[in-house]
């Protein structure tokens, strides 16, 4: 039968939860970044997910899972996705698996962002109130392997990017955590990254150009894991960037993670001690991965991105206050 419209839902409505990196305009939620989240709850039988897709010149990536379903890949290439159960209580998770690296995504307009309207819901649907997130809060900085490319395949488009895959996600996931998962293919600290994106200590502290990246509260952990890009990489470089999350977060724990196949390693070692932080950890990961584990040399495979979370999870918890959640 055709679907009833009823309420309309906006982005900004509390029975909806985002997780993730997003920016707020008027009438919309958008996210550049892959690994952020949607997830609300409703009684009934159907809605629809509502997208502003003007303008983009290539459509986002997303999985979908409602309940205890297999996640189901959707496209956005059109304004609309209706979801349909039987009717009851439902969950539903919408995950960014790929904001295109390549399309710009940093200058509004976009060439590819998620960039979220809303819910209708029928007109015998109600959309129930979710718990907020509990758990601690972490935050990834990283480049194409933070993000997932190339994760799945060697395609080098959004087909072999998968940011659910990628050890970021995998982390947070095993602490319960809330997560704002910000990576960019191609970036450094002080090379721009692809898509319009400028350099990690040009980027850091928005969620894109124009968009102040706000958090209700601070995060508990840090992660970076950016360098690895850098063609050259001073240490007054590497630390000036940890100066600049640290300003933003005075008590929050930071963990430098130094580029798996090691390099610019010596370099942030020595950047960490000298800035004498007591907060501040630093995690060698060469040698977590091999190129073996890798599906083009460089960007891990999934079975490689869990190897790396499985290294991470376990340095975290001797390192930091993290403890792995025990749900997982």
């Amino acid at each position: 039968m055709p679907f009833e419209p009823g309420e309309v839902v906006a982005p900004s409505d509390p029975r909806i939860v985002l997780e993730g990196q997003w920016g707020h305009q008027p009438g919309v939620a958008i996210t550049v970044n892959s690994g952020s989240r949607i997830s609300f709850s409703y009684a009934g039988e159907r809605l629809q997910l509502l997208f502003d897709t003007d303008g983009l010149t290539v459509a986002p990536h997303l999985w979908i899972t409602v309940d205890d379903n297999e996640p189901a890949l959707h496209v956005v290439e059109q304004p609309v996705i209706e979801l349909e159960a039987s009717d009851g209580r439902h969950q539903v998770s919408v995950v960014v698996k790929d904001v295109n690296e390549h399309a710009n995504r940093w200058n509004p307009p976009f060439g590819c962002a998620v960039v979220f309207a809303g819910l209708v819901l029928d007109s015998r649907s109600v959309l129930r109130l979710s718990g907020r997130p509990g758990g601690p809060r972490m935050e990834f900085y990283g480049d194409s392997i933070t993000q997932g490319v190339r994760s799945l395949s060697t395609h080098p488009e959004s087909e072999g990017a998968d940011g659910t895959t990628s050890y970021a996600y995998l982390t947070a996931r095993a602490f319960g955590a809330t997560s704002y998962q910000v990576g960019f293919g191609s970036q450094g600290i002080s090379k721009p990254g692809n898509g319009e994106v400028p350099a990690g200590v040009d980027s850091f502290g928005w969620n894109f150009a124009g968009s102040p990246a706000e958090r209700v509260e601070p995060s508990d952990v840090v992660v970076i894991n950016l360098g690895v890009n850098d063609p050259t990489l001073e240490v007054e470089e590497y630390a000036g960037y940890v100066r600049r999350v640290r300003a933003a977060y005075p008590t929050t724990t930071i963990v430098s993670l130094t580029p798996f196949n090691g390099k610019h390693a010596e370099t942030i070692q020595t950047a960490v001690k000298t800035l004498d932080d007591p907060n501040l950890v630093c995690i060698d990961s060469t040698g977590w991965i091999t190129e073996d584990d890798c599906t083009d040399q460089v960007h891990p495979t999934v079975a490689g991105h869990a190897t790396i979370a499985e290294h991470l999870v376990a340095a975290l918890e001797q390192q930091t206050a993290l403890r792995r959640s025990p749900s997982i």
